[in-house]
């Protein structure tokens, strides 16, 4: 019991950037708290934990990455759709609102971002590991996690960029009468 209970103090730093890697990746905050709910049971029921601690938290993050995956499997063997939810919006200040209107440009354009992308962004941003490390958890090589992030957020930088332009429409001139 002592076990569970230090294994326990070592996973609660770690479950609100566990749960901010699972919106990133299922993009459903509450599939993210499921995922991260298995992913402390896994944890809690292992016969063997990492001592090491950045091997730890590595080991927290691809149990989380692989319950993604396996929940992605399900739904799409199961032929269910997920349906995007917006925050309830009722009367707000403006800057509230800008807020939200640039978190869900944010995630839309994280979204649309191929898997791979996905991955090392919410791994290295949001995870705070290193190249180093989310190499050993992707299993591929540094070389590869560094140009994957290069990418990854060129092309988030692109996305936005394009979603933050709105084009007017061409003025129409009035007739003279």
């Amino acid at each position: 019991m002592l076990f569970r209970s230090r294994t326990k103090d070592r996973f609660l730093p770690y479950r609100d950037r566990l749960f901010a890697y699972a919106v990133a990746l299922c993009r459903e905050p509450d599939a993210a708290g499921d995922l991260v709910q298995d992913c402390a049971v896994r944890v809690l029921s292992a016969r063997r934990v990492p001592k090491d601690e950045p091997a730890f938290r590595a080991w927290l993050f691809k149990i989380v990455r692989n319950l993604v995956i396996d929940r992605l499997r399900k739904t799409r063997s199961l032929g269910e759709v997920s349906i995007e939810e917006t925050p309830d919006c009722d009367i707000m200040p403006v800057s509230a609102a800008l807020d939200i209107v640039d978190t869900l440009a944010v995630r839309e354009a994280f979204a649309m971002l191929p898997d791979h992308h996905r991955d090392v962004l919410a791994l290295i941003d949001i995870g705070g590991f290193s190249y180093e490390e989310t190499a050993r958890i992707l299993q591929i090589e540094k070389g590869t996690v560094m140009s994957r992030i290069s990418r990854g957020r060129s092309a988030l930088s692109q996305l936005l960029h394009r979603h933050n332009v709105v084009e007017f429409p061409a003025r129409r001139e009035r007739k003279s009468g």
